[in-house]
């Protein structure tokens, strides 16, 4: 990877300029994270509005996803390119522009093209916020800026069910994507003006093709065969089956030719530092975990326990709020206590979340349903200022796009695997519940409790009815509390990984080496 001299980066920000710059670029991480989950519970209303079938409304979701996926990696290449402000505010703005061409789409097919853009021109934005906070802060308030950024890539996952169940309860789902209008239009302005004067040195280099064309064709086959596997049955289907070796082969040649050549698009070399390898391996894992149950958790409200979509994600909200109070005093911390410490404490807090939600009946109240929201809070405030902090620990100025692009990259593809197989698992786990249920279970007490039933004024189909969707609710619930067990025990396991990685402090260290 081609690198500019560190005198050259440009100086940190001071003042108002600073606290605005930070602002606006926080609100564009949060507007592309946001938009990653704010269509999943308005999928039904889009899918009924448009007068298409639900199953031909996940390809909202998966367009994006399939899109967004391809275009992450890229990140590193394109701001060595054309400079990390440059590519940032593009992005934003392009960003903004498919936003208002989705609010306005007139059928599915048209939806779904503006979605693609949208996953496309997004690919930056999140790398990009990082890599500009980081730069524009000085290197005595650096897990400041990871502060800010950790808290808008986590608080916006929670708010956007929240948000997207509100808007399509209550208003057109068109208003899920034109809200991102006018804090675009803000957050390119204000970037923009504060930060053209300091665009970071930029490389004349072609990309290439070749690596290029393997990257998009395995990682689009890759998110294909993770967004319609579980609808398809996984491995069942000939379809998937195909499409899962056209990923593995087109992964292995990619790797092959990144590794060989002298100007690769994907700065693999970065694994040779012992953190950014294992500091990379925990967060993913840590986040496919989170990710997954964060998913779990409003299904499982919806489908089983009765919540709108409104309530089901408000359930969630105690965690973001938490998190928002929290962030700035970890941030504090973290510039005198180790980050390994940090990690540890915030997956230990992870792990206590999971299992006091494994602990859920089938009668748990509202109030007891975010308890473990607080605690989850309490592991978000520092979950990725201690992780990025040990990740990039050895990563030099120059190579924070490439960098950052690339620990995304990962993170978004292991959230992605974490949404198939926990919602897989879930299915299968109920179908296993509802068995041992039926074993437990006798005929003689099922009729005995269909014939009170019918006592009551029910119809024999009407009781054996409640009864089933009762069985099902059990299942489900059972299986529920199974999947936080394990993810319990999951996090638990992860904590030897950070120490694997050397010792790093926040202030000033962030990409240090020894």
């Amino acid at each position: 990877m081609a690198s500019a001299p560190p005198n050259s980066m440009p100086a940190p920000l001071t003042g108002g300029a600073l606290a605005l710059a930070a602002v606006a670029l926080a609100l564009g991480t949060f507007m592309q994270v946001l938009d990653s989950t704010i269509a999943n519970v308005a999928l039904p209303t889009i899918a009924g509005n448009l007068g298409v079938a639900s199953d031909q409304g996940t390809w909202v979701i998966t367009s994006f996803a399939v899109a967004n996926g391809i275009s992450v990696p890229l990140t590193g290449w394109l701001m060595m390119r054309f400079g990390v402000v440059r590519t940032f505010v593009v992005s934003v703005a392009l960003f903004t522009l498919a936003s208002f061409l989705c609010g306005i789409a007139w059928n599915l097919p048209s939806l779904i093209l503006f979605r693609v853009l949208q996953g496309a021109v997004s690919g930056p934005m999140i790398p990009g916020s990082q890599a500009l906070l980081i730069m524009i802060f000085p290197p005595n308030k650096r897990s400041t800026a990871l502060g800010v950024w950790s808290m808008t890539t986590l608080v916006a996952p929670v708010l956007g069910p929240i948000l997207g169940g509100y808007i399509s309860d209550n208003f057109a789902w068109e208003w899920i994507f034109l809200i991102n209008v006018p804090i675009g239009i803000a957050c390119t302005w204000i970037c923009w003006s504060f930060m053209r004067n300091r665009e970071t040195p930029t490389v004349a280099r072609k990309l290439n093709m070749i690596s290029f064309s393997l990257l998009v064709f395995w990682v689009g086959t890759l998110q294909l065969v993770l967004d319609t596997g579980k609808d398809a049955d996984w491995f069942s289907s000939p379809q998937i089956v195909i499409l899962s070796i056209m990923a593995a082969i087109g992964f292995i040649a990619w790797l092959i030719w990144e590794l060989n050549e002298k100007n690769p698009v994907v700065d693999l070399s970065l694994f040779k530092s012992r953190n950014f390898l294992f500091g990379v391996i925990a967060l993913c894992l840590a986040y496919a975990v989170f990710f997954g149950n964060n998913l779990l958790m409003p299904l499982w409200l919806q489908t089983n326990m009765g919540y709108v979509a409104t309530w089901a994600g408000l359930a969630a909200a105690p965690s973001g709020m938490v998190a928002v109070v929290l962030t700035p005093f970890v941030a504090r911390l973290s510039n005198r206590i180790d980050a390994r410490i940090l990690a540890t404490v915030s997956m230990l807090l992870f792990a206590l979340s999971f299992y006091m939600r494994s602990l859920y009946s089938p009668d748990v109240d509202f109030g007891n349903l975010i308890v473990p929201m607080f605690v989850m809070g309490a592991a978000m405030s520092m979950f990725f200022t201690s992780m990025i902090t040990l990740s990039f620990r050895d990563v030099k100025p120059q190579q924070m796009p490439a960098a950052s692009g690339l620990s995304n990259f990962a993170r978004i593809t292991a959230g992605s695997f974490a949404a198939s197989l926990a919602t897989t698992l879930w299915d299968r786990y109920e179908t296993a519940a509802q068995g041992n249920i039926a074993n437990i279970v006798h005929q003689e007490t099922l009729n005995r409790a269909i014939e009170q039933a019918q006592a009551m004024g029910m119809s024999q189909a009407q009781a054996v009815g409640v009864m089933t969707r009762q069985v099902m609710q059990q299942a489900y619930l059972l299986a529920t509390v199974d999947i936080f067990r394990i993810s319990s025990i999951i996090i638990v396991c992860l904590v030897p990984l950070i120490w694997l990685c050397r010792r790093t402090m926040a202030n000033g260290q962030v990409h240090a080496a020894d």
